[in-house]
């Protein structure tokens, strides 16, 4: 048993190196992959300030990194992701780039639940323009 563990440990920390080099994304490459989004979201910033004019189907991605799921005011959000919040969903990389490559399913997952539903239909295709788009969001977050 001892061994079975050591081994895990031993795995997890040689892949931790490859993963962290992988987790940053290109904020510029993120800022133009951002026109997908635009359709269904906007980015304005605390003080009302827009800093991309977008829509207002999808909530406001301004501090999207770190949030609780389902909460931010003045969206009217799914069941599902008020459900998830509720069970202690934060935003970051990792959750950002499975929910964008398949809402529904994520939520699903997520939620052990088969009848989740997600009101984001769109889905990024490549897991780096879901990173890419992640690094924009976190330097608008922090005003760069």
């Amino acid at each position: 048993m001892k061994l079975k563990s050591a081994i895990i440990v031993a795995a997890l920390g040689l892949a931790l190196p490859a993963q962290a080099q992988d987790a940053s994304g290109d904020a510029d490459k993120g800022e133009k992959g951002f026109g997908k989004c635009r359709a269904c979201h906007m980015i304005e910033n605390d003080a009302g300030e827009v800093i991309v004019k977008g829509g207002k189907t999808g909530p406001n991605l301004f501090g999207l990194p770190g949030r609780i799921a389902g909460k931010h005011a003045d969206f009217g959000y799914s069941d599902a992701m008020v459900a998830a919040g509720d069970k202690g969903l934060a935003w970051d990389l990792d959750h950002f780039i499975v929910y964008t490559q398949d809402p529904t399913e994520f939520l699903k997952e997520y939620l052990e639940d088969g009848k989740a539903r997600s009101k984001m239909t769109f889905k990024l295709r490549k897991e780096e323009e879901a990173r890419d788009i992640w690094a924009y969001l976190e330097k608008v977050a922090a005003g760069s």
